[in-house]
């Protein structure tokens, strides 16, 4: 399997360096990257012979849309017809997967991929939603890319993938003004920052890795912690008070009401209005 990525930043380094790490080929990359400076370090950190140009990558069976959302409709016309064959994978958020097939003139082999950051460390995960034109073996192909830093999971309508977006592509997010609270929290009841931190820090990492290794429930896994009349339900009764799994739910509606927006003002966009 050949891949093209168009655009070399973080999301696509970490994608290439996934790969690499679990035994592709290096010699089956290619990298279209505009900028000297990062065409740079794509070699010296990653030994990819990034190029300016397109030539190379269009080539790929594969081929990677790794760029900004507000450039891909102008990048996308200016491109040559592909073969019906190639698979064309966009982690561009927010752009739809029915936008990305018209601007390259009605290519049916489309999947809409939404990664998250943690993929920057091999923790990621990713929605991915496919074009009816995708075949099986190319649906394997996207996971196999997806899951080089991460784990993959598809979605059966496109709309799901706004959902995506709120959970998991909004909820790193999520989880860091969570830390950022309970860190200070501690610092606030006399604990040294570092301290503080590190305690936070190893909570929630122990608390996910739990939370995965064992099949219980989430609200299982709670009740394991509340003790009748002890600390913990003190503190859990104080959420409750306080509306968080209200607000949880809040933010996560807000978050891909928002996704569903900006796929009708990118898509608009492409087609010239503006953003």
């Amino acid at each position: 399997m050949k891949l093209g990525f168009v655009g070399g930043g973080n999301m696509a380094a970490a994608m290439i360096g996934g790969l690499l790490q679990k035994g592709f080929p290096l010699s089956d990359i290619q990298v279209s990257e505009t900028s000297a400076d990062r065409r740079a370090w794509l070699e010296r950190e990653l030994g990819i012979p990034a190029r300016a140009d397109t030539a190379a990558t269009l080539a790929a069976e594969v081929v990677i849309l790794a760029v900004k959302p507000q450039q891909l409709a102008e990048i996308l016309r200016g491109w040559p017809p592909l073969a019906p064959e190639q698979l064309v994978i966009s982690i561009a958020a927010g752009v739809r997967a029915e936008d990305i097939s018209r601007w390259l003139g009605g290519h049916a082999a489309v999947v809409r991929a939404m990664p998250n950051t943690p993929a920057l460390v091999g923790a990621g995960i990713a929605g991915l939603y496919a074009l009816p034109g995708v075949s099986d073996t190319q649906k394997a192909q996207a996971s196999r890319v997806l899951e080089a830093v991460g784990r993959a999971v598809w979605v059966d309508q496109e709309a799901q993938i706004d959902a995506v977006t709120a959970i998991s592509g909004s909820g790193p997010a999520y989880v860091f003004f969570f830390i950022e609270a309970l860190e200070q929290a501690g610092i606030d009841l006399g604990l040294p920052a570092d301290t503080a931190r590190l305690l936070t820090l190893q909570t929630f990492f122990g608390a996910a890795a739990l939370a995965i290794k064992d099949s219980s429930s989430p609200a299982e896994l709670r009740a394991r912690v509340t003790s009748k009349g002890g600390t913990t339900e003190r503190g859990i009764l104080a959420l409750e008070e306080g509306g968080v799994a209200y607000a949880i739910a809040l933010a996560a509606r807000a978050a891909a009401e928002r996704a569903a927006e900006m796929g009708e003002l990118l898509g608009k966009n492409g087609d010239g209005g503006t953003l």
